[in-house]
């Protein structure tokens, strides 16, 4: 078994010439015994003609110091005397040089005096062979280091630490299982063990196994070791239970600058950035993974301007920063796409020496293909002395960013070496690049995926749309036994939030809450945008509120949610706190607060926001601004302003501009702007239905119905088909769908039942149907007749019919509401005292006694 000991890796054997001969030597012959190696090594000892000293504790303690000075081959030179006089070294002699082929990892000289402890017997001494234990797992041989520990005739408290300690980094759960079994063979653990058994905890996220430890650790009276009391912090910290972590901390009689940063970390691990810098700001004293653990702490919190404005204070403070330092920061840069900043800090990783270092350098191709210099990335990949599968993967995931899939899956094939990692990178870049094929290709053919890989899949079927193949893989997943983290949860919301999936949607939530994730902010943000799109805007408040913090990408998804269930007013107030709370918004942002406007109608204040994103914000209106702007001014009935505006874009308007120039003319048949905008469209846009739609709910509206025949020609010339109006409602955990006319559900007597009901009860409450919504030249009374069956309406009937008096009532349609269903709608729900959400492809409507939130203003 250990003769594999000297056999292993190629570069150690010919780190020496005299054991690569012997290496040579024993593959020479199949029949070569274990002593016959053994004598081997120590004949390949150098040659010592003489010692000066020639008594056994003289010598014993020529070699101790000459290990303690790390001269190590002097001290096997006196070994091979020795050895030669037949004098045998003591415990203490082979642990002295033990511990200094660890100091100098010299891995092959530590095997050579391995063997040499089988020659004069001392390899069953238990001190010593703890020595070679903890020697072998300095060395990285944890299996070869498990072997000598079995072997052990008496192991004592040293050796069950040592292993423990090994397994708790590359193996927590056999960490676990030799720390109960060390228990009963009678072994008390000591403030060592427990020290080194924590981390185990923590990595397996085992908080009920930590807190057993815990109540140990007061039985056998070591809560107040220091060591202790931080390894306690770091494992509540990373079970996610702060509270506890904290308790811990004020708890201890001592503390060191590792307490104060394992809490601060602990604080930022638990999104909760606010208090690690309370922390960081009363330590008293810091050093460099003090910054470090605050600067990756806003990283992981998404505070990447506080990152960046932290690692500027350190500068000036006089702390230099490390490798870890700079990757955090460069990290922070590639977030914000701030290339000025990423190339300052570049210029100060140059002079302090780091930009050889491999970590660094995918750090920097990392941030400089974020901010898509994707020519400096390469050229930063270029340079690099040595690169590993880390730099090799940012490279690709930088070529997929940047929309050069091909080269990112050229070099992808050029690799000699991947990981799990270059898969995830390749299969994220081709989703993100429309190549979903080649990433469904990619994940079915990788040798092994983990929950980055099926998060990466998951993703990208939710990037394109694909939102039920999303949620299939997610189910798949888990019946594979991964359970989701918050990356998995952050990725499968968008599909629920698209498929206006609430109930489930909601139960993701619980899991989410049970497994301790609802204080991630990136989890938090799809959450909320997961109910404000699930038209629950009240559950997405509620979301916002209780995260312990929140980023511009929290407000402004809170924003958007507001200004699409058509709370104007709500946006613009949250607009203010957020800017009071020293949030500053992005462009995104500010297509929400315009958004918010132009739902509520309110045109000055539009306007101002405009004038603001440039004047007090420097962020230069893009398409999306103008349109929104547009939208805003044809909602308000000012055709002309309108026009005068987008002759004045600095950017050529697009289909989205131009169509919302064409429903503004159907709001206040403008028939001229109409067609102007309808031929605009055709040109941009020419197979998109709702276009022809739209121009001819104009000509209908003026009863110009020569030219609502000429849309239907067109339409037939160009085989563009009208999409069918088509509702969607859930019940019971079950989604039903409807479209106009639709006779055949099960229900369907019942539902037009209803229908006739509600008519007659709206008819005598006031309402008058309006049927200039109906594009065919009919009769009025088989109008009225036509639009009583549309899809939104059979939907709530059955609503009304299948859920509890008091139950909100919420639909999907995938067209825009017709004005008739709006005014029916308000009708309906003062009738049946009921809230009614209907999400169309604008907006949200909340109906609720017989009021639309949209203030009928849409």
């Amino acid at each position: 078994m250990l003769l594999s000991l000297f056999l292993r890796r190629a570069e150690d054997q010919a780190k020496y010439s005299f054991f690569t001969t012997l290496t040579c030597n024993a593959n020479a012959t199949s029949t070569i015994n274990f002593q016959t190696v053994i004598n081997m090594v120590i004949s390949a000892l150098p040659e010592y003609p003489q010692h000066a000293k020639s008594t056994y504790p003289e010598i014993c303690e020529d070699v101790r110091a000459l290990c303690k000075q790390n001269r190590l081959r002097e001290a096997l030179h006196i070994l091979h005397f020795m050895d030669r006089q037949s004098i045998r070294p003591d415990s203490y002699t082979y642990a002295a040089l033990l511990q200094s082929c660890i100091s100098l990892k010299a891995i092959t000289e530590g095997k050579q005096v391995h063997a040499h402890t089988f020659l004069t017997g001392s390899n069953r001494d238990d001190f010593l062979e703890t020595k070679i234990v903890i020697m072998y797992i300095n060395f990285g041989y944890l299996e070869v280091a498990r072997q000598v520990f079995d072997e052990i005739s008496e192991r004592n408290v040293v050796s069950w630490t040592a292993m423990i300690a090994a397994y708790a980094r590359h193996g927590p759960e056999e960490a676990l299982a030799l720390f109960y079994q060390m228990q009963g063979m009678g072994v008390q653990p000591n403030e060592f063990t427990f020290a080194s058994i924590l981390p185990a905890c923590a990595s397996l996220a085992a908080l009920d196994c930590g807190k057993d430890i815990h109540e140990a650790i007061i039985r056998n009276g070591f809560q107040g070791d220091v060591f202790v009391g931080n390894a306690l912090v770091d494992m509540y910290a990373k079970c996610n239970s702060i509270k506890d972590a904290h308790e811990v901390f004020e708890k201890m009689t001592e503390r060191n600058i590792v307490s104060w940063n394992t809490l601060i970390a602990g604080y930022a691990h638990n999104g909760q950035v606010e208090e690690s810098l309370k922390l960081f700001q009363n330590m008293p004293e810091r050093n460099e993974v003090s910054w470090n653990a605050m600067i990756s702490g806003y990283v992981h919190n998404g505070c990447f301007d506080e990152s960046v404005n932290l690692f500027g204070e350190m500068q000036r403070t006089g702390v230099k920063p490390n490798v870890e330092t700079f990757a955090s920061v460069l990290k922070a840069c590639a977030s914000l796409a701030a290339l000025h900043k990423g190339k300052v800090i570049h210029g100060s990783i140059v002079k302090s020496g780091f930009q050889f270092n491999v970590f660094v350098g995918s750090a920097l191709v990392d941030m400089y293909a974020k901010c898509e210099t994707i020519e400096d990335a390469c050229r930063v990949f270029d340079e690099m002395p040595f690169r590993n599968v880390v730099s090799w993967n940012a490279m690709i995931a930088g070529y997929a960013q940047n929309g050069r899939a091909g080269e990112a899956l050229k070099l992808f094939q050029q690799m000699t070496q991947r990981n799990t990692i270059s898969w995830n990178a390749m299969i994220a870049g081709c989703a993100q690049n429309c190549l979903l094929g080649e990433a469904i290709q990619l994940f079915q053919e990788m040798p092994e995926k983990n929950l980055v890989s099926w998060t990466a899949m998951i993703s990208g079927y939710t990037q394109n749309g694909l939102f039920d193949e999303a949620l299939k893989l997610f189910l798949q997943m888990q019946h594979t036994g991964l359970m989701p983290n918050s990356d998995t949860f952050a990725s499968i919301l968008p599909a629920f939030a698209n498929l206006a999936a609430l109930h489930e949607g909601k139960e993701v939530h619980e899991d989410i809450i049970r497994k301790g994730l609802q204080s991630d902010i990136f989890v938090g943000n799809a959450l909320i945008d997961m109910y404000a799109k699930c038209g629950s805007i009240g559950d997405a408040h509620r979301v916002f509120n209780s995260m312990p913090r929140q980023n511009v990408i929290s407000w402004t998804a809170m924003l958007g949610g507001y200004a699409m269930h058509g709370y104007g007013k709500e946006a613009l107030q949250l607009f203010e706190k957020m800017q009071n709370a020293g949030m500053k918004p992005d462009h995104i942002t500010f297509v929400g607060v315009l958004s918010a406007c132009c739902h509520a109608g309110l045109v000055d204040d539009g306007w101002h926001y405009f004038n603001s994103m440039s004047q007090d914000y420097q962020i230069i209106p893009s398409v999306e601004h103008y349109c929104c702007m547009v939208d805003l001014l044809g909602r308000a009935g000012q055709l002309d302003e309108v026009g005068d505006f987008i002759k004045k874009m600095p950017v050529k308007p697009d289909a989205i501009v131009w169509g919302s120039v064409l429903g503004a003319c159907r709001v206040h048949t403008n028939i001229e702007l109409g067609e102007y905008a309808a031929e605009r469209l055709f040109e941009l846009d020419p197979e998109n239905a709702a276009h022809y739609v739209a121009l001819s709910n104009i000509y209908a509206t003026a009863g110009r119905w020569n030219g609502v025949e000429k849309v239907r020609k067109m339409m037939n010339d160009r085989r563009v088909e009208k999409k069918p109006g088509c509702s969607w409602i859930e019940v019971s955990n079950k989604v039903y769908t409807f479209l106009k006319g639709d006779r055949s559900h099960q229900h369907t007597p019942e539902i037009y039942e209803m229908l006739e009901m509600l008519s007659g009860q709206m008819k005598e409450a006031g309402y008058v149907p309006n049927t200039n919504f109906v594009l065919h030249d009919l009769e009025e009374e088989h109008k009225q007749t036509f639009l009583c069956h549309h899809s939104e309406k059979l939907a709530i009937a059955f609503g009304l019919i299948k859920t509890l008096p008091g139950t909100t009532i919420r639909i999907v349609k995938n067209l825009r509401v017709c004005g008739d269903c709006h005014s029916a709608l308000r009708f309906i729900s003062k009738i049946v005292a009921r809230e009614i959400v209907v999400r169309d492809t604008n907006r949200f409507h909340h109906f609720q006694d017989g009021q639309c939130s949209c203030g009928d203003y849409w």
